[in-house]
């Protein structure tokens, strides 16, 4: 807590396949540490390594479900080894592809003028208690607990709108329990949005 905090980032994404190599965690700060460590919550180690001046690079894989959880990074210097700078903001990643897809749908339409209130619905056969969308080139929302659904699904709704034409795009949603939070399921298939008007 010595020094100021380094920020931490996903490449390319904090949400992962299981199996996948392509996952890195970058370390930065403006102060020229020259060594980061890497702590992830529930973790009994940190991963520490000589980084160049202001940065470093943690390369995960191959992915797996033990993968998923909250990091933090530190920074400190070669000069004075034992002090560490404060942990820098908690970093999740979730690991996909551990369920089967749930499905995704739009009320009253994936096509609809602008102005109109959209509902996405995903739902899951399996029991599956908070699902998650995603929107390509947007992110997260916030997640939604599960309700029981038509048919014996499990569903959650994800209200859009009045919409307008930056609610258009690409959309995919995944379903996750609460007792493994960080390992979700395979995406739905991709829902497009088209607003009109």
């Amino acid at each position: 807590g010595s020094y100021s905090k380094p920020s931490l980032s996903s490449l390319p994404s904090p949400v992962v396949p299981s199996g996948g190599n392509n996952l890195t965690l970058q370390c930065r700060s403006d102060v020229g540490y020259d060594r980061f460590a890497l702590h992830k919550e529930d973790a009994t180690n940190n991963h520490e390594l000589k980084g160049r001046e202001g940065w470093a690079i943690f390369p995960l894989g191959p992915l797996s479900p033990n993968h998923g959880g909250t990091y933090r990074c530190y920074g400190s210097s070669s000069s004075y080894p034992n002090v560490w700078s404060q942990p820098s903001a908690p970093l999740h990643i979730e690991v996909t592809g551990m369920y089967r897809k749930p499905s995704l749908s739009a009320q009253p339409g994936p096509s609809v003028p602008r102005g109109v209130t959209v509902t996405l619905q995903c739902g899951s056969e399996i029991w599956l208690d908070t699902f998650h969308l995603h929107r390509e080139g947007v992110g997260l929302r916030t997640p939604v607990q599960a309700g029981e659904g038509s048919q014996g699904l499990r569903q959650a709704i994800f209200p859009l709108g009045p919409v307008s034409t930056s609610h258009g795009g690409t959309y995919r949603c995944y379903g996750s329990s609460s007792s493994y939070p960080n390992v979700w399921s395979q995406p739905s298939d991709p829902l497009h949005i088209k607003v009109t008007g």
